[in-house]
Order: structure tokens, then sequence, then C-alpha cells
């Protein structure tokens, strides 16, 4: 039995939180940069990136001396389910921002480990590493160009 569905139902987690949590006419109404994606591709982007996570997580998990690198794993993964409470649910512009910052260096933890016994594992997180420094600097972008709007 291949683990790639298990490492992918995991990703259903943080995913049903951005289910739960919806962007809303808080959102819409914020100040964002013109370089902020359209609405419609962050649910193609993150699929993706989960598919990619779950297929680095199932190489890895058949390797020796795996317990670092997949114990990362599920921190990122866990670090990931409470940005969309925290941003979108709390409307912590600042909170989401620590968070996204967290997960970076968790993500960056995880490629790391996964490149000393899987390159092409360490490989398929680069994705997910590069939209982490991209959602970092817009979630920073728009809590400074919303300051006065922080949770109603």
């Amino acid at each position: 039995m291949t683990l790639f569905p298990l490492f992918l139902a995991t990703c259903a987690v943080p995913a049903a939180a951005g289910i739960l949590f919806k962007p809303g006419q808080w959102y819409r109404d914020l100040d964002k940069p013109t370089w902020t994606p359209p609405n419609r591709l962050f649910p193609v982007i993150w699929a993706v990136l989960y598919t990619l996570m779950s297929l680095a997580a199932a190489r890895v998990a058949t390797m020796a001396g795996n317990d670092l690198a997949l114990a990362l794993w599920g921190l990122q993964i866990t670090i990931n389910t409470l940005w969309s409470a925290v941003f979108f649910g709390q409307h912590r512009m600042l909170g989401g921002a620590i968070i996204i910052g967290l997960l970076w260096a968790a993500v960056l933890a995880t490629t790391v480990a996964f490149a000393l016994l899987d390159v092409l594992a360490a490989v398929m997180m680069v994705p997910y590493l590069a939209w982490g420094t991209f959602a970092l600097a817009l979630n920073i972008s728009v809590w400074r160009r919303n300051r006065g709007r922080a949770a109603a």
C-alpha cells in the first residue's frame, strides 16, 4: 500500500480550515497590492502544493532515518492549518504573518531534512517554500496597508 493517500488525507485538514474560514466581505474590502492573485487561483495552487508535499512525504516515509523529516512534515502541516482560522476567521493580519513566518521556517527545515534523505523529495517541496515566501510577503503587505482594520 502506498503512503501517498495517507499524507494527502492529512492535507485535507488545512484544506478544510480554508473551506471553513473563507475570505468573505472583510477580505474583499481590504486594500491589497496589485500583485495579489485572484481568489480562484488559491484552491488550484494549494491542490498542487498538497499533492507535491504528499508525494515527497510518501517517498521519505519508506526510508530509514526518516524520523526527524516526518516529524517536521507533521509540524509544517499543523502550522499550515492555523493560518485560515487566524487570518480569515479572527481577522488577525499580523497573527497570520507570524504563522506564515513559522510555517516558512518549518517548510524550510522539512525541505532540508528531506534533502538529506532524497533529493527528489526535497525538490518537490521547493514550490511550497516558494509559495510560502510569496504568501508571507503578501500577508505582510496586506497587514501594512490595513493596520487600522484589524479584528472587528
